[in-house]
């Protein structure tokens, strides 16, 4: 079992500095993206299960923020290898952190398991929760998100719109184009609709900027990004914003090992070969070298995307 799930902080486009807490292990998730920055999925799971006890995840968080300082965290994020409302104790380890801390919680979800109540209840302790909507139409849904076959769309989107009207905590949404798949206006239109009937905070419009799990995947033109924006605002008026750069080099991490602090962050959260570097190198490291030796170590692998460079953690092979 890995324990080392909680990593950062880390600069975020949305939170600012967050602590990340990786609550499931790699792959498990209801989803397979195209373009996931860590990989297609390996687990394929619907049913919320335990996969680690809550209490752990609870102490590691709290002594990773006492260890980090409060006043050096904006969140802590639960923002896995894979989908965070799967745990089962989901609702417990918020509630856990939020008793023994001062942070603000948030919550990065796909939404595939919103239409379950229990997983409604667990969310609503949380500060934040940020949630995927990628498509509205059957197919092109099927063709980004590749779900879990037992799921259906319109209960997914039902049950974004009912946890939106239960939930009191700020909701934002992130929707990623992709060259040829979700791009069109039609669809662009029908994904702005939806959002306009959520209580929204803020609706992201994304690209991938990290390498994608599928190696065809490419960003949506820069045109396009903007048509998508224009079309947003007409719905959301001022709560569209683009979220489409990198978020900088400024990543921390409060483990005692700085190499096994920078595979923790990259197990979710893959970084520019230049960034990693400076993350090495402000530890006392010779970074190229400690990037050499976890290649022949099989830990990591380099991989470029759009003419960076990006330091990626092994995949693991489906066992």
């Amino acid at each position: 079992m890995n324990t080392n799930i909680v990593f950062g902080p880390v600069p975020s486009r949305r939170l600012g500095r967050s602590v990340g807490v990786n609550n499931i292990p790699y792959k498990h998730c209801t989803y397979s993206c195209v373009y996931c920055q860590i990989g297609r999925t390996l687990k394929f799971e619907v049913n919320r299960r335990k996969y680690y006890d809550p209490e752990f995840v609870i102490k590691s968080v709290v002594q990773y923020v006492e260890k980090t300082g409060e006043a050096n965290i904006d969140y802590v994020t639960f923002v896995p290898d894979g989908e965070p409302t799967l745990d089962i104790n989901l609702g417990k380890e918020i509630s856990g952190i939020k008793d023994e801390t001062k942070i603000k919680i948030a919550v990065i979800t796909n939404g595939s398991l919103l239409f379950l109540e229990d997983v409604r209840e667990d969310l609503m302790n949380a500060d934040l929760v940020s949630i995927k909507v990628d498509a509205i139409s059957e197919e092109i849904f099927k063709k980004i998100n590749r779900p879990h076959p037992k799921l259906n769309l319109q209960d997914i989107l039902q049950g974004i719109l009912t946890f939106s009207e239960e939930y009191e905590g700020i909701i934002i949404t992130e929707s990623m184009f992709v060259n040829g798949i979700n791009d069109s206006v039609e669809e662009i239109t029908k994904i702005a609709e939806f959002l306009s009937r959520l209580r929204l905070h803020k609706a992201y419009i994304a690209v991938p900027t990290r390498p994608p799990a599928e190696t065809w995947v490419k960003p949506a033109t820069e045109d396009t990004i903007l048509n998508a924006h224009e079309i947003f605002s007409k719905f959301l008026k001022q709560r569209a914003e683009l979220l489409i750069s990198y978020e900088g080099s400024l990543f921390e991490n409060a483990s005692q090992d700085p190499i096994q602090g920078l595979l923790s962050i990259i197990s979710v959260h893959p970084m520019r070969i230049d960034y990693a570097y400076k993350f090495l190198s402000e530890r006392g490291y010779e970074p190229k070298e400690v990037i050499e030796q976890l290649i022949m170590e099989n830990k990591v692998v380099l991989k470029k995307y759009r003419n960076y460079e990006f330091v990626i953690l092994k995949t693991k092979k489906k066992t």
